[in-house]
């Protein structure tokens, strides 16, 4: 028998290709989901079969990271040997808007889980998903690494720095095998269609098409184009999650390409991609900026380059063409050679 893994998030971007890529490895695989009136599991349907289909190694079970008593019955039944923890309220420029709901799923849903793990004493091995917006606007163009001091600048990086704290307070104080990714912005055709880099290349996919049909376009509305992201591959980035449990002692990782590019930057790129001017459709909204702006992320992975022996290979251009053609085919291409690389 392989081993069980349980994922919180499991219907998101990071989710879904963790999923993916544990069934891939052998893994059964469980995932807390939220009770909804709409169908939330459209990245799952590809490798989601009937639970009472023989052979099944996926299942889904309802929970909340806000109620402490669906946590601990799912981990009492389920009894993984590992648990990763992606489950968050994670769009930063909403956390603005639900502070204390982001603090309370995000935040203290990470303590609920690893209480419930302490309670239950159950022996495995526990990941935790940070952020890159931990670090906020603190460092400038620096390189960030595990070293570097935490200066959070909206309710979604405070209620993240909480969560990597506990997460090191459980390591330390009970033993558990605890680990934080510190992970900088990752992207795919799988990202939610509220994060700008999604919204660039399904709005060039539309303009694709309208060139085809002769409709037009209404004008894509941005907010801070010169704020510079560390973007990575998200394949990539949940095998490293994965590296992490694999190690023999817990330890905290900075995942991140090494490389900053504008938004402007992915403007280019995208729209590039259909041979069309991007200062032609784009305007700017100043609903889309932050109260507190975080102006360039840059990370320093060579600790998880030394000690995990990962590395990032998909470049920043063709990240965006890869996220570009899938919303323009509809369709997004095979990752087994990520998966076989791992």
């Amino acid at each position: 028998m392989g081993k069980v893994a349980l994922i919180t998030g499991i219907t998101g971007q990071d989710g879904s290709y963790l999923a993916e890529f544990l069934l891939f490895k052998g893994y059964t695989v469980h995932g807390i989901i939220r009770r909804s009136s709409s169908f939330n599991t459209s990245r799952l349907q590809h490798i989601y079969a009937d639970p009472h289909e023989q052979g099944a190694r996926l299942f889904l079970h309802f929970a909340d990271l806000t109620d402490p008593t669906s946590v601990l019955t799912v981990l009492a039944k389920v009894k993984p040997d590992e648990v990763y923890h992606l489950g968050a309220q994670s769009h930063v420029r909403v956390s603005f808007d639900i502070p204390e709901y982001t603090g309370d799923a995000t935040g203290l849903g990470t303590m609920r889980l690893l209480e419930a793990i302490r309670t239950l004493k159950l022996d495995c091995k526990f990941y935790q998903a940070g952020s890159s917006e931990m670090f906020g606007g603190m460092y400038g163009a620096n390189m960030l690494d595990e070293s570097c001091h935490f200066h959070p600048r909206s309710p979604y990086g405070c209620a993240k720095v909480y969560a990597h704290y506990i997460t090191v307070n459980y390591r330390e104080s009970y033993g558990i095998f605890a680990c934080n990714g510190i992970l900088f912005n990752h992207e795919s055709p799988r990202r939610g269609e509220t994060f700008v880099t999604r919204k660039i290349t399904k709005y060039v996919a539309a303009l694709y098409d309208a060139g085809h049909t002769g409709a037009e376009m209404d004008p894509l509305f941005l907010g801070n184009l010169q704020a510079q992201r560390d973007w990575g591959y998200s394949p990539e980035y949940v095998v490293a999650m994965w590296k992490m449990l694999q190690q023999d002692d817990p330890s905290d990782f900075v995942i991140a390409t090494g490389e900053t590019h504008t938004v402007a930057d992915f403007l280019d790129e995208a729209f590039n991609a259909i041979d069309t001017p991007w200062r032609d459709h784009v305007k700017f909204d100043e609903r889309y900026v932050r109260p507190a702006e975080v102006h360039t992320l840059l990370g320093n992975p060579a600790k998880a380059r030394y000690a995990l022996n990962w590395k990032p290979n998909v470049t920043f251009k063709q990240l965006v063409k890869i996220m570009v053609q899938a919303d323009i085919t509809k369709k997004e291409d095979g990752l087994r050679e990520v998966w076989e690389s791992a």
